[in-house]
């Protein structure tokens, strides 16, 4: 049994924390729920506080776990939310093109991200729900904005599943990049979670590999 643990322990090269954060209502629980089971929630229900799922995926020849944490969207929920920063190596930023109002909120989640999250924090924004008729939001206008912010910029479909995987490979990607050019991890989940962020050893001589998004 012990060898069957130690064995489970190493079936990864990175172990790494994201976040999902964003307005109530963007989809954040249905573009996890599309990147993680390949499922989608019709009927919208809130996320009360915090969720998390676990996927791995390769990248680069890597494997990469990742540890997906599903942020509330409502201002009540902001204190709770505000612990998950801490640690996070990658954070996707969510709006809806539907809801302007969502769109012009992610300077404040950007905000949240300077004031809570580490430094070097890889960020990706994603524009959701391109399958909806009643567009407010432009493709141009959501890449200019990542462009304002430097970062990466997808639009995806939770529904259809329209570039879902691909905006997560792609933080994936960045932080396991940034974590390369590291000498030691980034700090560990809040004492609460279940899984420590850690670096398996045998990818610690892993070459430089660009920067982050």
């Amino acid at each position: 049994m012990a060898s069957s643990m130690a064995n489970k322990k190493e079936n990864f090269d990175w172990l790494i924390k994201v976040l999902l954060i964003g307005d109530s209502g963007v989809g954040k629980t249905n573009v996890l729920l599309r990147f993680c089971e390949n499922n989608f929630q019709p009927t919208y229900l809130s996320t009360i506080g915090i969720d998390f799922k676990i996927k791995s995926i390769d990248v680069e020849g890597k494997k990469i776990k990742m540890q997906i944490w599903d942020t509330a969207g409502q201002e009540r929920f902001k204190t709770i939310t505000q612990t998950y920063y801490k640690g996070a190596m990658g954070i996707i930023l969510v709006y809806s093109i539907d809801d302007r109002e969502s769109f012009k909120n992610i300077q404040n989640w950007m905000s949240q991200i300077k004031q809570h999250a580490s430094e070097n924090v890889c960020k990706l924004l994603i524009g959701n729900k391109i399958d909806v008729p009643n567009r407010q939001v432009t493709k141009e206008e959501g890449e200019e904005l990542a462009k304002s912010y430097g970062v990466s910029f997808f639009e995806t479909s939770a529904k259809e599943g329209t570039q879902v995987s691909d905006a997560f490979y792609a933080i994936a990607k960045a932080v396991k990049a940034n974590l390369s050019n590291e000498k030691t991890p980034n700090p560990s989940a809040p004492q609460n979670a279940s899984i420590n962020l850690t670096q398996n050893n045998h990818a610690a001589d892993e070459k430089k590999n660009g920067g982050c998004c």
